[in-house]
């Protein structure tokens, strides 16, 4: 698990150096990437970090976590502009064969003081992972999907601290963020990462009338989610992927 967070970092940091090597843990005939806008492949991805290196880019992993064998991480990365991502990645032995990401500009801070990064980094609580994460798929499909915001405090703690560059701390800024008709629309839950304390769920759906990915990091404690950062990514027409395999 260590090693294979190591072997993460190292091929994120290889974006700033576009160095090949880097890319060793990728499996090249069986890496499927899902990012829609990076072509297929091992081959791939030495391309596109070539191509970013040109930039003098700078990548920093805040947070990295590690469940069975997915590899998550939350990033910062400067390219031309600041972006904050979350990227995925699923191993088989010691090489890496698939890969999700979603990324956006850097906004905020919000109204409360916090950036879209900044906070607890470090995982504890491991004995509940598969609890926390059994949390996080009710709180994703009973209040985000089914919309069912009265029960909101069931899931979320009073003092709860966000991150969204949109919304205050607090469960009540929560509540009326959501309530917005026709504003955040989650539709499907696609997949949720645990690793003690920290859990991220891969949500689908619609931000005012664009269709979107929804990655959403929590921090738990004592049975309540207390922390929440997130990325939002519009998903472009499928006449414009240059692999086949869908951003989920």
């Amino acid at each position: 698990m260590v090693f294979r967070k190591k072997q993460i970092i190292a091929l994120l940091k290889g974006i700033e150096t576009g160095d090949a090597a880097s890319i060793a843990v990728v499996n090249p005939n069986k890496y499927i990437q899902h990012n829609p806008q990076t072509h297929e492949g091992g081959v791939g991805l030495a391309e596109l970090f070539k191509k970013i290196s040109k930039s003098s880019p700078r990548v920093n992993i805040v947070r990295i976590f590690a469940d069975g064998d997915y590899i998550f991480a939350h990033t910062e990365y400067e390219f031309s502009q600041l972006n904050v991502g979350f990227e995925i990645f699923r191993f088989e032995g010691e090489k890496t064969v698939e890969h999700w990401d979603n990324i956006q500009l850097r906004q905020g801070p919000n109204a409360s003081g916090n950036s879209m990064v900044d906070g607890v980094t470090r995982a504890v609580d491991h004995d509940k992972t598969d609890s926390n994460r059994e949390l996080v798929r009710s709180f994703v499909t009973e209040v985000l999907i089914r919309r069912q915001l009265n029960k909101l405090s069931n899931y979320i703690e009073d003092d709860y601290v966000e991150h969204n560059s949109r919304i205050e701390n607090g469960v009540s800024a929560l509540y009326t963020a959501l309530s917005f008709p026709d504003a955040i629309e989650y539709d499907k839950n696609h997949r949720v990462l645990a690793e003690g304390s920290f859990v991220l769920s891969v949500c689908e759906g619609n931000l005012y009338g664009t269709r979107v990915s929804f990655y959403d990091l929590y921090r738990l404690k004592d049975d309540k989610i207390v922390e929440h950062w997130d990325t939002t990514e519009s998903i472009p027409p499928e006449s414009e992927w240059k692999n086949d395999n869908g951003k989920f």
